[in-house]
Parts: structure tokens; sequence; C-alpha cells
């Protein structure tokens, strides 16, 4: 194996370990890495995206101009066979909200601010007493299962609790719905990000509307909140929220680059990322740094006239954050088309900054030769790190793919604090976007998909129902799967 890797990385024109017969892989990479570095577009059109669209909710008049935003671009990039996929979803969208604490004898209220999350009712009036669920992992319910029935349920975003150190956190919608089953009528949940930063999100584990409602506070509020009710009994909480909620019509947007081999053109790699966002901010970071990264990756192998032999396909998800409803839709197509055998890789790109390696999303085969591609990329800059990760994870639009058994994989990197601490809030604006850091994931994901789309033999296949049921039992996800109504197995 060293004396094949030495070959591999010092190879000059002709067959390589990827079969390659007129390529030099590095000097693709160098023109990629060039051509980046000049005419590089991706910060200006996130840019341009955010100041002249604004948020991109799923069924709002902004989303379908970002949906444009996007169609229009790939084909100024050179794609004539772009497409939109139109889909029905129920869409959601927030109207007025209010949460008040109140001694039960007593006119001493406290109004704090509050935003709702996604998939709470339509209209709800509810009052009741607080209790502290802590980090809203299902021990801690279980602590307060008898407290908790009919009761507003209060819990943190993250892990704090000395007793829940080394675990695994839950989505807040899991939580939600674990409040759901033992009997809370509301939930309130504490956001972790200090300097009276609010989170929103979906609730929901479905993306269907939820029976109780849901909001979120600052961490500050939360820690307010928990002095009171544990200085002072019987507090109530008052929460008023109007939402909307109806059938809408959304799209993700595809652009095809079809594979040149006779033998694999018919396979597939799918590099996505969701164009939505939430409505607090503009969504520049969640997720407008990881598809307007997808828009520049498309730039390039148009602009190089790059060559593949598999078909790639550039897709731009709407609906994400209210369920996954794009991808999901796209696989269930898929499916019922005698497609998704033909994918054979799930590139995901949500929340990516400043890419430094890779995640190969549980397989091993996979990752060994993301490490020997990184090394390549390595003597283009030297500034990469080649840090690859191997662990399956949930709720972005892998998800879908991976439970129906294709291997999914995205780049991994880092955000400044700042950046990161303005996830789904209203901070999430262009300010937060580093230059070089969203072209470093153009760069360097442009090298791994030409690699990848290249190879003679892709370490990926389709795993049957059972192999996917033992994948995801291995990786962890479960608990979590059976939580979100989202596991097809006899538990």
């Amino acid at each position: 194996m060293k004396n094949y890797f030495i070959g591999f990385l010092f190879f000059t024109i002709g067959i390589t370990a990827f079969t390659f017969k007129s390529d030099d892989l590095k000097a693709v990479f160098f023109r990629i890495n060039e051509d980046v570095l000049k005419n590089g577009k991706v910060y200006e059109t996130l840019g341009e995206a955010t100041s002249s669209i604004g948020h991109r909710l799923t069924g709002s008049t902004n989303g379908k101009k970002a949906e444009e935003y996007a169609y229009n671009l790939f084909k100024k990039y050179g794609f004539p066979n772009t497409q939109y996929q139109p889909f029905v979803v129920e869409s959601w969208s927030r109207d007025t909200v209010s949460l008040t604490l109140v001694p039960e004898k007593s006119d001493n209220y406290v109004d704090y601010e509050v935003v709702a999350l996604a998939h709470s009712p339509v209209s709800s009036h509810i009052t009741g007493k607080i209790v502290d669920c802590g980090d809203g992992l299902e021990e801690d319910f279980e602590r307060v299962k008898e407290e908790v029935k009919g009761k507003v349920a209060l819990f943190n975003i993250n892990l704090q609790s000395e007793t829940n150190k080394g675990k695994k956190n839950l989505h807040r919608s899991e939580k939600t719905a674990l409040a759901i089953q033992y009997g809370a009528t509301g939930v309130i949940i504490a956001n972790a990000v200090e300097g009276g930063v609010l989170l929103t999100g979906t609730a929901s584990v479905t993306g269907e509307l939820i029976p109780i409602p849901a909001v979120c506070v600052s961490v500050e509020s939360g820690k307010s909140m928990r002095r009171w009710i544990r200085d002072e009994k019987n507090i109530l909480a008052v929460i008023d929220m109007r939402n909307f909620s109806r059938p809408i019509n959304a799209r993700n947007v595809i652009a095809t680059l079809p594979g040149t081999s006779k033998k694999l053109k018919n396979e597939k790699i799918i590099i996505g990322g969701h164009l939505d966002s939430w409505d607090l901010a503009t969504g520049a970071m969640d997720n407008g740094i990881g598809s307007f990264t997808i828009l520049d990756v498309a730039r390039v192998f148009k602009n190089l006239n790059l060559k593949t032999k598999r078909t790639i396909e550039f897709t731009m998800f709407m609906g994400e954050e209210q369920g996954l409803l794009g991808s999901r839709y796209m696989v269930k197509k898929y499916l019922e088309s005698n497609q998704l055998k033909n994918v054979k890789l799930m590139m995901n790109l949500d929340m990516v900054n400043n890419t430094m390696g890779f995640n190969a999303g549980g397989n091993e085969a996979l990752k060994a030769k993301m490490d020997e591609i990184g090394e390549i990329i390595k003597q283009i800059d030297s500034e990469y790190k080649n840090t690859n990760r191997n662990a399956a994870g949930l709720h972005s639009d892998n998800q879908p793919f991976m439970l129906r058994g294709v291997s999914t994989c995205s780049p991994s990197g880092s955000f400044p604090v700042k950046a990161y601490n303005c996830y789904h809030a209203n901070c999430d604006r262009f300010d937060l976007i580093n230059k070089d850091q969203i072209n470093n994931n153009v760069r360097f994901t442009a090298m791994m998909l030409y690699a990848l789309a290249n190879m003679e033999d892709l370490p990926t296949k389709t795993m049957s129902e059972e192999e996917t049921k033992e994948f995801l039992t291995k990786q962890n996800l479960k608990k979590e799967l059976i939580i979100g109504k989202d596991w097809r197995w006899e538990q």
C-alpha cells in the first residue's frame, strides 16, 4: 500500500490510481485553485442575494425569488438543462407570539421576548405552571414525569447539566416530541448563546403541525425564569400565538453535468444543500454559505470545461428547515422512477465553512480515498489540513438519502464563535461571512468532487434494507430516528 500511495502522489500523465488516461489530477486541482482565487463569485453572489432577496423562507415570496435566483445563475454559468423540481408542501410562517410569566394570585407579571418555533399551532392560548425539564433528554423527562403532565416544559437547547456530560444531545424537535409524549401542554426552550439571541427552527419531527405551542427564549431569560420558579411557587406561563399554515408550491433547483463515460455516466453524484432559510435574518450562514458554495462549484466546472465520468447533479433544496421537505421529495421521486439505485453518493453542504477536510459519513473505504485525494490537495495548498471524519448524522438533506441506503458525505471545517452563535438566529447576516474561508469551500469541494466523479471504482454502494438498518444502528442513530418517527423497522 505504501509504494502504491507514493506512486499515486507523484504520477504525471498516464494511467493512475483513478485510471485517468489524459488528465493529471494535480494539474486539474491547480486549475481549479487558480480559477477560484482569480474568478470566484461565491462571496459576491451570496452578498447580492442576501441584500436583494433577504430571507429565503420556503413558501414565501422571498423563497420564490431565491429559487429563481439560483435557476438563473445556473443558466448563466452554462447549464442549459437546469430544471425546477416542483413539490407541494404545508408551509408554516409566524404571525404573533407572546410569553408572560405571572404568579397565580398576583398581577406582578413579566413579559419575555420570545419567538415561535416552526410548526407550532395556527392558534394557541395556554396557561400553565412551568416545570424545569433540565436539558430535555429522555432521562430529564423521566425525573419529572409525574409533574410535567398538563404543565409547560422548560428545557435547554443544549446540554448543561453535569449529569448529562458526555451524552449525545437531541434536536429541538426531538426534545419537543418527548415533551408531547410526557403530556406537556407547551414548550419553552432556552437558547445557549449569550447576548439576548433568539433562535428559531422547527419543533416538529415530521414537518407537520404539533399540538402544543413551542417557543424559544434567550439564555438570559431562561436563567431568569428558573430563578423565579425556584424562589416562588405557582408561577404561571401564558403563551399566546397565531401562525399561518397552508399548502404552497416550492421548487428544488437542479443543474446537471452529464457524465462522459459509457460505463459510468448513469451513475450519479448529487451535491446538494438547502437554499431556504428562516425569516429572522437573511440566512447567510444557514445555509447561504453551503448552497452558494455549490453554485460556485458548478461555475468552476463549466468555466474550466471539466469533464467527469459520472453525472453530477448540483442541487438546491427547498424546505429543509421545515422538515427536509425538498430532499425527501427528491428521494421519493427517485424511488418511484427506480433511479435512486443510480445515486452512488450524496455530498451535502449545510453550514460548512472554511473546508479543511471531509466527513465520509460512516464509510471507511470512502474515507480512505478522501485521505489519499486530500494529500494531493495539500500539494496545491499546504494550508489544507486533510482532517477527515467518518460519522453519519441527521437533520439535514443527507438524511432521506442515507435512510434509503445511499452513501453520503460532506465537507467539514469550522466557524468563528460569533458566526456559529447566530445559527437560526436574528443575527445570521452577511457580515458573518469571510471571503477567504468561503472560497476554501469552493476550492477544496470542487477538487474532491472532481476526483470522486472520475474514479473508476467509487467505494460506495446502495445498501439493502437490512444493511441500512444495521448501519444506522451502528452509527447510534436508532434512538433519534425512533423519536423522530423516521425508523421504519420493527423496534
